[in-house]
């Protein structure tokens, strides 16, 4: 499965299908984690909050492929990426293991991905490098077997996500 999952709407031709899904953040309602790990605890795997991301979740953990489009502020997600990906904590389970020398939650179900994070409204080296850290962070809980990340202008992002698309149908 494939997903294109973006905190800003995109203009390019995407055909939605059973394996190819495109996901506008910013038309979504998804509201805060609030930590009360029901999630683990009343509804395994299910978030207790009964909102659009209990939706969303799910595709995040069946994706091979994702193509993550987010606003960069201080060098993290903007807050549209950033909710969604705290509010998909049901795909893991309680239970810790042992994963490239560190400590991380057993993943619930979820297949390996390869991932790009275009990341547009980046100012500076410095806060660039402070989200490539966190990338790299991420990468360990997310299940990412790869990542890349391509900095650019969010007028350059419609012919970046145009191309990386185009490779899902090879």
């Amino acid at each position: 499965m494939n997903l294109l999952m973006t905190d800003t709407p995109i203009d390019i031709p995407f055909v939605e299908s059973s394996e190819n899904h495109y996901i506008d953040l910013s038309k979504l309602q998804i509201t805060n984690c609030i930590g009360c790990f029901g999630c683990w605890t009343k509804t395994p795997g299910k978030c207790v909050i009964r909102d659009d991301a209990t939706k969303v979740y799910p595709i995040i953990a069946q994706s091979e492929h994702i193509i993550y489009v987010t606003n960069t502020v201080f060098g993290t997600y903007d807050t549209p990426m950033k909710t969604i990906l705290e509010r998909s904590i049901p795909i893991q389970k309680a239970f810790i293991r042992i994963h490239n020398n560190e400590t991380h939650h057993v993943q619930r179900n979820v297949v390996l991905k390869k991932a790009i994070i275009f990341a547009y409204g980046t100012s500076s080296d410095e806060e660039r490098a402070v989200f490539s850290k966190l990338i790299d962070r991420n990468a360990n809980n997310m299940c990412f077997e790869s990542h890349r990340i391509v900095f650019l202008n969010k007028s350059e992002l419609n012919n970046a996500i145009a191309k990386e698309v185009a490779t899902w149908e090879m």
